[in-house]
């Protein structure tokens, strides 16, 4: 089992990143929002927590800010239905603290607030793994990369569906944001630059 990754970061992107090991192998990882905002320049060196997971059709590696945001994503995958893409999307539009809590609360409206979570997707979610988070314990700031991820995404994207705009739109402008540099230390600055994005400024 390879549980981390690391080396230099030689490609970023939203979903996925290579990391050059001193060793001499490059790792492609598929990683949520929280990995890509807290990772370094492409260049610098990173460590990431990792999760392999294998299919007929071949194995794919995920990667993570911390060894306790690897634990909700495996814990998650448990759910009837819920593979290894959702699981990622429920990571990268809720922070892993917020999805815990979110499971043991039984809140069915944040689930929903997901990209392609509607209300039995929710409800199968809570049933398999509410009474299963309580063995999950946060580890605070931890963080394989350096740095902490930002707390202020999934508020960012909260916030623009309360303006009115689609859970997928949202997550869509609050992406291109970041990627385009937005700084992102309060949801405040995050939700004007996703906002001029959508105005097309």
């Amino acid at each position: 089992m390879i549980v981390q990754v690391a080396g230099t970061l030689i490609t970023k992107e939203l979903d996925r990143v290579e990391i050059f090991t001193s060793g001499g192998v490059a790792y492609e990882l598929a990683v949520p929002l929280s990995a890509f905002e807290a990772l370094p320049k492409v260049g610098e060196k990173c460590m990431l927590h990792t999760y392999l997971v294998v299919k007929e059709d071949g194995w794919q590696l995920f990667g993570f800010t911390s060894a306790y945001e690897r634990r909700v994503f495996h814990k998650v995958l448990g759910a009837k239905g819920v593979g290894p893409a959702l699981a990622l999307g429920l990571l990268s539009s809720l922070t892993a603290d917020r999805l815990v809590r979110a499971l043991r609360e039984k809140d069915i409206a944040i689930l929903q607030s997901v990209p392609r979570v509607g209300r039995k997707k929710a409800e199968q979610m809570i049933l398999d793994l509410a009474d299963k988070m309580d063995t999950l314990q946060s580890s605070g700031a931890e963080s394989g990369v350096g740095r902490s991820a930002s707390p202020s995404t999934d508020d960012a994207i909260r916030a623009l569906v309360s303006l009115g705009y689609s859970n997928a739109d949202a997550e869509k402008a609050v992406r291109g944001a970041i990627e385009a540099g937005a700084k992102t230390v309060t949801a405040t600055e995050l939700i004007r630059a996703a906002l001029a994005r959508i105005a097309g400024r």
